[in-house]
């Protein structure tokens, strides 16, 4: 009797496993996929070994003005006043520890992922010789902001053509010393900053990638194409070169924009631990790169799992959101500083984004390192004589 109910149990299991299989692998086909993914080769990550050993560093961080701001994504200081951008699309004054809103680019309502491009996204942040703030808007383009009076002047607009295209995606910006040449990224010629995920797992290298504003002129000129997420940059202490990164490839690249090499362009640091999203300068004379997500060896990777997997990719995004999708994202914050020359100095972890989740941004003012985020409703800071 047994050997006949066993044969019962696994004649329904697998009827009902095939009744269950043909529906969703007819749904599936049948389902559109809102991305067309490519086949992207990644190295295997480095391993975390050594100056890149896991640590907790970041969870001797701070947080500051908790609940009270959201996704503070790129942070500059004038003195000692810092600024910032916000998901609401204000742009933000903190002095004495007063939140004050100083600009808007875009208009409310705010909230949704339906509002961003009305609401405005300001993402990276500067400042120029004459203490203005140059900020990048993801919707808007480059706008002059008076921290002062909050007036906000329009330098480049998403709306204008450039080389026959529209800006999509704006994301970070490098000012030269004397403000004369601002440096900024568009990330996609296809996709938005709500989208951003759509434009990781896609892995296309649309898009003109890393542009040149003439402040004198009013001129754009596009130095580099063909980047795979473009996103933070800056420019080397002797503003010779810019460094670009390119997200999805988890890599930066260097144009040089003086010298004898002016107009070349070449590989900085390849193969990173992590997905880089923004870089700014550090007192050492290097350079501080926040990952958005990391690569972890010994472990698993889903993001080089998937890499060279479209097919799993276009499954994935017929059935799920990219919010649903982000929940998988594992919450492991790293920052790492370079140094000059691209090699790795030091790194702070917070392996499961205990107190620092989702850094976009490490900026450095006076000892202290201030730790920008997309995601996060406060500003982290973290004491460097104490790590």
């Amino acid at each position: 009797g047994s050997t006949y109910s066993s044969k019962v149990f696994r004649v329904t299991f697998l009827t009902l496993a095939a009744s269950l299989t043909v529906p969703l692998l007819g749904v599936t086909v049948l389902l559109d996929c809102p991305i067309d993914p490519q086949p992207i080769s990644l190295k295997e990550p480095p391993l975390l070994a050594g100056v890149l050993e896991p640590n907790i560093k970041l969870r001797k961080a701070e947080r500051l003005w908790e609940n009270q701001l959201i996704g503070p994504e790129s942070i500059v200081n004038i003195g000692d006043v810092l600024f910032t951008g916000t998901a609401d699309g204000k742009i933000i004054k903190i002095e004495d520890g007063e939140i004050q809103t100083i600009a808007r680019i875009g208009h409310g309502p705010c909230g949704t992922r339906e509002d961003e491009p009305t609401c405005g996204r300001p993402l990276g942040i500067r400042v120029g010789p004459n203490n203005t703030l140059f900020v990048a808007d993801a919707y808007y383009g480059l706008y002059e902001v008076n921290p002062g009076t909050g007036e906000t002047k329009m330098l480049v607009s998403t709306k204008t053509l450039i080389e026959g295209q529209k800006l999509s995606f704006v994301n970070d910006l490098t000012v030269t010393r004397d403000g004369r040449k601002i440096y900024f990224t568009d990330s996609s010629s296809k996709w938005q900053r709500r989208d951003y995920l759509f434009l990781i797992m896609e892995g296309t290298d649309d898009g003109r990638h890393l542009l040149e504003y003439d402040t004198v002129t009013k001129e754009v000129k596009v130095l580099m194409v063909g980047l795979r997420f473009p996103n933070g940059v800056q420019l080397s202490p002797a503003e010779d070169f810019v460094l670009v990164q390119e997200t999805t490839m988890a890599r930066i690249r260097r144009y040089y924009v003086s010298g004898l090499m002016k107009g070349g362009a070449d590989m900085f640091v390849e193969n990173m631990p992590g997905l880089p999203d923004n870089i700014r300068l550090s007192s050492s004379g290097g350079y501080w790169v926040a990952m958005s997500a990391v690569r972890p060896n010994p472990g698993f990777s889903l993001l080089d799992f998937l890499s060279e997997k479209p097919w799993i990719k276009r499954m994935i995004f017929k059935l799920l959101s990219q919010e649903t999708v982000t929940k998988f994202v594992p919450k492991y914050s790293l920052v790492v500083e370079l140094s000059e020359t691209g090699s790795y100095r030091r790194s702070f972890h917070d392996p499961n984004g205990v107190t620092v989740a989702y850094v976009s941004e490490a900026h450095e003012h006076n000892g202290y390192l201030y730790l920008g985020s997309f995601r996060s409703p406060f500003i982290c800071r973290l004491n460097l004589q104490h790590v």
